[in-house]
């Protein structure tokens, strides 16, 4: 069961989802399925603002995958 972060396109509200199989998401401020999947930040433990997202893994000989597809 995923955890999207998403953008209502009926009221502009954006939300955290969680999307069950064969279950379409619905915003929960007004029920429309106009739902807009965002790209989610992670913020780091501790941090106290949000800065920008590093190229790769941070890793001295890195890929610099992007996507999620870094194997480390």
């Amino acid at each position: 069961m995923p955890l999207f972060e998403v953008l209502c396109r009926a009221c502009e509200t954006r939300s955290e989802v969680l999307v069950r199989a064969a279950e379409k998401p619905v915003c929960p401020d007004c029920g429309s399925a106009k739902l807009e999947r965002q790209m989610s930040r992670i913020t780091p433990m501790g941090a106290s603002a949000p800065e920008a997202a590093p190229m790769g893994c941070g890793m001295q000989q890195c890929c610099q995958m992007t996507g999620g597809g870094c194997p480390n």
